[in-house]
Order: structure tokens, then sequence, then C-alpha cells
């Protein structure tokens, strides 16, 4: 190879370039890490309904480290999402020194329990909120799925003036419902949608016929339902203790 210009010129050149290479990289990367090159302003898209101006502060403040160049993106988005209203967050550079910053926030759905509550893709988060919503009671993994249901009976009862405000599945996935105005309705395992319907097409004309609220109705019969009136149980019972 010693004997081959041809070939040692182009290993030169090679070496030449990656060491040029590595001397630009080197520069950029020092460049990148000087104080001319700070971030001056963090920017937010849109101002959020939840999200305290507080909360957002504190993150750029305390988390956001580094210059335009050297700032962390990730861990920047991980820090915006830490805050309990904030499901995700988008974090851009604008060069020459600026930060924006979209957040994404939790709509809410329904209280989980007592624990947390519900948004409206049906992931459950942890937030103060002091306004009305359902609630929701089911076994850990569920609540996607009875946001899913909730939509469907919320419409159904529509038709009738009617609202749910509680829905309770069990770890057997057997569910049940409580409406404005106090109405129990089980539905069961099976055919819900039938079910519900069902009671939605019968409702006025049963209330109708017994004249008195209607406490309870278990929907879990093949071509009926069966219903309590307070009233009624009351009596019934006055009658056994005779």
């Amino acid at each position: 190879m010693w004997d081959r210009p041809q070939a040692l010129n182009a290993i030169a050149n090679a070496l030449f370039a990656a060491a040029l290479l590595a001397l630009v990289w080197a520069a950029f990367e020092l460049a990148a890490r000087l104080p001319i090159f700070p971030l001056r302003e963090v920017r937010i898209a849109a101002q959020p309904v939840h999200v305290r101006r507080a909360e957002i502060e504190a993150v750029v403040r305390q988390e956001l480290r580094g210059s335009f160049f050297t700032l962390d993106l990730a861990r920047a988005r991980k820090s915006f999402e830490s805050i309990p209203w904030v499901r995700k967050a988008q974090l851009r550079r604008q060069w020459p020194d600026r930060l924006d910053v979209t957040l994404e926030e939790h709509v809410p759905l329904a209280r989980w329990g007592t624990l947390g509550l519900v948004n409206t893709q049906g992931e459950v988060f942890h937030a103060q909120f002091d306004g009305e919503l359902p609630v929701f009671n089911g076994p850990p993994g569920a609540a996607k799925e009875m946001a899913i249901q909730y939509a469907y009976f919320r419409r159904s009862l529509e038709r009738i003036g009617r609202e749910p405000v509680q829905v309770n599945v069990s770890a057997r996935r057997a569910w049940s419902i409580r409406l404005d105005g106090g109405t129990a309705l089980e539905l069961g395992r099976a055919d819900l949608e039938g079910r519900l319907a069902r009671f939605v097409q019968n409702q006025a004309r049963v209330a109708a016929v017994l004249g008195r609220p209607i406490e309870y109705v278990d929907l879990r019969y093949a071509n009926g339902f069966a219903v309590r009136v307070p009233e009624l149980a009351r009596v019934e019972a006055k009658e056994r203790r005779k």
C-alpha cells in the first residue's frame, strides 16, 4: 500500500475530513453551552382553563435547565405533564431563544369513586375539581369501558328527560345506574342496551299507572322488568308486621 500514492492520499483526505468534522462538532458543542444562547422566553400556546399560572411558573423556574440548544425536551415535557390537569405537553424550540409549549388539559367526564376523576378518553387522573359530575364506581381498569357505556346511557335517557348521575360496574361486570331523582336501574351483565331501551320505552306508561315515584327497577328479565315503589314497600312491610 505504501507504494500506492493515490491510496495514501485518499486515506489522508478521509482522516483530515474526520478530524475537521470532529473539530467543527466540538466547536458547536462548546458554542451551544456558552451563555450567548440562553433560553429567554417560554410561551404557552393557549390560556389553560384549569392549570394555574403558578404551576407553570414553578416548572419553568425549577425544571427547565440548559440553554436553547442543551435543554432536554423530553425531560421538560414530562415536567409539564406532571402538573395535575395536564394530559399531554408538546414543546418546540423557536430560534433564537424561545420555547413554545402547547398544553392539552384533561376534560373531566366523571368522578372515579372518591379517589380521582375520569377524563373524556376514559383515563383516570387526580386533580381538584368542585363542579358537579356523575360518579363512576368500578374495578381498576374499567374507567374507559365505563366512559363508553356512560355516553350510550346518557343518549338513551335523554329521550325521557333523565340523566345518569352514577354508573356502577362490579368485578363480575354487572352494571347498574342511578338517575337524577334517585331511581336505581339494575341492568345486569348482558344486553345492557336492550334492557335500557325497554325501560325508556315503558317508563312513562308505568309511572302513569303507578302514580308514584319509582325507587328501583330490575331490568334483568327476558320480557319485562320489576319495580319497587317506596310507599308500596312501606305498606307491605306494615302488613307483614301485623
